[in-house]
C-alpha cells in the first residue's frame, strides 16, 4: 500500500470533493483500488501504486479547471475523469472563448465586449505599458482588473499591485481612521468589486494576505520596483505630473503596466496639471507603449449613461 498526500491550496475542498464527498465516493468507485481521506483542505489517497498516479492526475486537472473557470460541474468532474483514466489526449475539455478573459464567480463568464475593450485585450499581449483613456462606464478599469487576474491564474506573474492617487483624501491619510487598508478602501472600492467578481472570495482572502495581491496608495509608491507584476494605477487624470513619473519608472524587468483615467474628470487641487494629460502628450509613439481610447459607443453601464455623457461633452464644446 503506498499513499499521496495533495494539498488543495487557496480552494473551496467542496468543489473537487462534492457535497458530502460525493465526487470521492465516485473515484472510489471508479478507481477501487484506492481510498481517499479528507481533512479540509488536505487529501490522503491510500492504495495500489498503479492507480495512484493516475487519481493524483485526475485531481491535478480538477484543481486546474477550478482555477480557470472558478467552477466545476458534475458534467466536467465526469468529462476530466473519464479523459484521464482513458488516457485520451486527443480529447479536450474547453470552454474557449476567444473574447473571454477570465471565468469569475458564480458562472460569471468576463468577456471584452467591446471593440476597445478587445483592443486593450489584444494590446496587452504584446505591450507592457498602456493607456486606457476614456469616459466613465466604458469598462477601463474592470477589463484591465481581468486581464490581471489571468495573468496571475496563468502564472504569468506573482502578483497584482492596485493603486490609485488618493486626491479626496489630498493624499494626506494620517487623518483618516483605521489602518491602511481601512483608510483606502473608499478610494480603492471599484478595484475590490471587480476582484470579488473574479476571484473566490477564500482566494482572495489568501491573496490579499499573503501580498498576491497588493493595494496602495500612489503616494506610497515611490521607491519601489515592481517586477514580476501587473499593476494598474486607476483614476490616472488625478496623478500630479511628478507622480506620474515616478510611477512610470517603477516599472522592473519583467512587468505590465495599465494606466486608466479619464482626462476630463481632473480633481487635482489648484490647477495642477494632470501628469495623464502630459504623458499622453509626450509617450506618443514610443514603441511599446500603446494607447486605447475608449468612447461612448463602449458605455455598458445603463443607456442613461451614454446619453449623459454625449450631454456633457456637448456642453463642453459649446463653452
Amino acid at each position: 500500500m503506498t499513499e499521496i498526500i495533495i494539498e488543495l491550496a487557496a480552494i473551496n475542498p467542496i468543489d473537487i470533493y462534492g457535497v458530502a464527498d460525493t465526487r470521492l465516493k465516485k473515484l472510489e468507485l471508479k478507481f477501487s483500488k484506492v481510498k481517499f481521506i479528507a481533512r479540509g483542505n488536505t487529501l490522503k489517497v491510500v492504495g495500489a501504486e498503479d492507480e495512484l498516479g493516475i487519481v493524483n492526475t485526475v485531481v491535478e486537472k480538477l484543481v486546474e479547471h477550478h482555477n480557470k473557470y472558478n467552477k466545476i460541474t458534475d458534467d466536467d468532474f465526469l468529462k476530466i475523469t473519464n479523459i484521464v483514466s482513458n488516457d485520451d489526449a486527443s480529447t479536450e475539455l474547453t470552454l474557449e472563448d476567444n473574447n473571454v478573459i477570465v471565468y469569475g464567480n458564480n458562472g460569471l463568464v468576463v468577456k471584452a465586449r467591446t471593440e476597445n475593450q478587445k483592443k486593450l485585450h489584444e494590446s496587452v499581449k504584446i505591450n507592457d505599458l498602456i493607456f486606457a483613456i476614456g469616459p466613465a462606464g466604458t469598462g477601463k478599469t474592470y477589463t484591465a482588473v481581468a486581464m490581471a487576474v489571468k495573468a496571475l491564474k496563468d502564472k504569468e506573474v506573482k502578483r497584482i499591485v492596485l493603486t490609485r492617487p488618493a486626491v479626496e483624501a489630498g493624499e494626506n491619510l494620517g487623518f483618516l481612521p483605521g489602518d491602511l487598508k481601512e483608510k483606502l478602501d473608499p478610494y480603492i472600492q471599484p478595484l475590490y468589486d471587480a476582484l470579488h467578481d473574479m476571484i473566490p472570495p477564500e482566494k482572495l482572502n489568501t491573496f490579499m494576505e499573503n501580498g498576491t495581491i497588493q493595494i496602495a496608495p500612489l503616494a506610497f509608491m515611490r521607491g519601489r520596483t515592481l517586477d514580476n507584476a501587473f499593476v494598474i494605477l486607476d483614476e490616472a487624470q488625478n496623478a500630479t505630473q511628478s507622480q506620474m513619473k515616478m510611477f512610470l519608472t517603477r516599472m522592473g524587468k519583467t512587468a505590465k503596466f495599465i494606466i486608466t483615467g479619464d482626462p476630463s474628470q481632473i480633481d487635482l487641487p489648484h490647477k495642477q496639471p494632470s501628469g495623464l494629460v502630459q504623458a499622453m502628450r509626450i509617450l506618443n509613439g514610443i514603441e511599446g507603449i500603446d494607447f486605447v481610447t475608449f468612447n461612448t459607443s463602449d458605455v455598458i453601464r445603463h443607456k442613461l449613461v451614454k446619453k449623459i455623457i454625449i450631454a456633457y461633452d456637448d456642453e463642453g464644446k459649446n463653452n
